[in-house]
């Protein structure tokens, strides 16, 4: 099979540690002048636009937290007047969930979103790294904005020249009762086949919990060939789309918008409908910016740090190891790109703590190895040859390097899972290390040993 042959795994090892490599590091300027050569390029910092533009791999540099970069605050409070006690927990939960929607839906995937409770108010609590203008990050998470559907008054006609003057004149609308609270969400999709007008064109589908999909039905039917408003915090007219006669039959599915959408056009909408979608009205009562506490000079010294902490543990790992020790320094070279690349393309957002989970994984990926060449050692000491000492020196300290490792992941797992903002930063970084490490020390180290031969020379003893 092709992953037993040793060429091939040689192979996706140096692909893999090459894109690391190149991804991890920062943009640095080549320049080269002379009268032969003249080159001004660079190397690092890399954007990728994959599948024309549908997916984008931001490599230029690692995403820092508050601590590290400075940021806003908003703590909101949310309108509970119109819950019942035994709601408004749930109902404050899923308005922090709709909170952190709307802001990774626009790209601020950095955000921090927490709720508490402060006697009988109700708060959510944002904090965005990286934001200097506290207004405009309001405006972004749309701190009043909920979802409505209206329909025109009674009295008011509607027609096809006059349907922009309508749209905008909140007077001619009136309230339906149904509000993004009887959503679940909007999805953009494509025509069915059988219909010319709209097959393989981009639409909107609203989806509706089952009360929600009631009215929507019951309003559908009372106003056909007549617009169904969607208006954001009552004032901004999202959508109006016209009711298509046939659905006075009723709804054999999801509803959908139709129109002449474009898809990134018809993701926008479907966005800003998913984002207004606020079960319960919110207001600002703090707003502030953010220094950076710790700032550059704090996240220099950190990395520099963890550079000097892994070049302590190669000088460990070479004068203690010789050659197997030179293999698994390379593996940890290869380990820490790694880890860099997964953070930027996740992307994790590193705090001080996050990046003490990283430098705590550094000397942990080196465990796996230093069990398995003492095992080699004791596996020679009893006189079995070399090849078979290197095959049971991995072999046999595997079982340890398993367990000790779950467990580590399970602790990770339960800190970032019942953690917040910095234990989890730290949990996730102290994971992903964990992860990465059994596969440079396993995989790697391994088929380093196997290819150069060096179970078949001498193991340093």
């Amino acid at each position: 099979m092709i992953f037993r042959n040793q060429n091939f795994k040689l192979a996706l090892i140096s692909i893999i540690a090459t894109f690391s490599i190149l991804a991890a590091m920062p943009k640095v300027r080549v320049f080269i002048s002379n009268p032969i050569i003249r080159l001004d390029s660079s190397l690092g910092g890399y954007v990728l636009n994959l599948f024309g533009g549908k997916l984008v791999l931001d490599l230029s540099e690692l995403k820092k937290g508050l601590d590290l970069q400075g940021g806003i605050r908003v703590v909101m409070g949310a309108d509970m007047s119109k819950i019942q006690d035994s709601e408004k927990d749930a109902a404050l939960e899923s308005a922090k969930e709709v909170i952190s929607r709307r802001v990774n839906l626009l790209g601020v995937t950095e955000a921090y979103v927490a709720t508490s409770k402060v006697g009988e108010e109700y708060r959510i609590i944002v904090e965005i790294p990286g934001v200097e203008n506290v207004t405009d990050a309001v405006k972004l998470i749309g701190q009043t904005a909920q979802l409505s559907y209206k329909v025109l008054k009674p009295g008011i006609e509607w027609k096809e020249e006059n349907f922009q003057e309508l749209l905008f004149d909140v007077e001619s609308w009136e309230e339906t009762g149904l509000t993004g609270a009887d959503m679940i969400g909007a999805d953009v999709v494509t025509g069915q086949q059988g219909d010319i007008q709209t097959q393989g064109k981009p639409q909107i589908r609203l989806r509706f919990n089952s009360e929600g999909r009631k009215r929507f039905e019951e309003i559908a039917k009372n106003n056909i060939n007549k617009p169904i408003g969607l208006f954001l915090d009552d004032e901004y007219p999202l959508s109006a789309p016209i009711v298509d006669p046939d659905l006075a039959k009723g709804l054999t599915d999801d509803p959908v918008i139709s129109g002449n959408f474009t898809f990134e056009s018809a993701k926008n909408l479907s966005i800003q409908i998913r984002a207004g979608a606020l079960p319960v009205p919110v207001r600002v009562l703090e707003q502030e910016t953010i220094g950076a506490t710790l700032g550059d000079d704090s996240v220099q010294r950190s990395f520099f740090a963890a550079f000097i902490g892994i070049i302590l543990v190669i000088v460990f790992l070479i004068f203690r190891y010789g050659k197997l020790g030179i293999l698994a320094s390379i593996s940890l070279i290869i380990y820490s790109a790694v880890v860099l690349t997964i953070y930027k393309i996740v992307p994790v957002v590193l705090t001080l703590p996050g990046i003490a989970g990283f430098i705590l994984s550094i000397g942990m990926a080196t465990d796996a190895n230093v069990l398995i060449f003492e095992r080699i050692r004791e596996e020679l000491y009893w006189g079995k040859p070399k090849d078979i000492a290197f095959h049971l020196g991995f072999d046999r300290a595997w079982n340890s390097i398993r367990d000790s490792n779950i467990s580590s992941i399970i602790t990770s797992f339960i800190l970032f899972q019942l953690g917040s903002g910095p234990v989890k930063g730290f949990a996730l970084t102290l994971g992903i290390g964990i992860v990465v490490s059994l596969f440079t020390s396993i995989f790697v180290v391994r088929n380093f040993i196997e290819v150069l031969n060096f179970h078949k020379d001498k193991v340093a003893e």
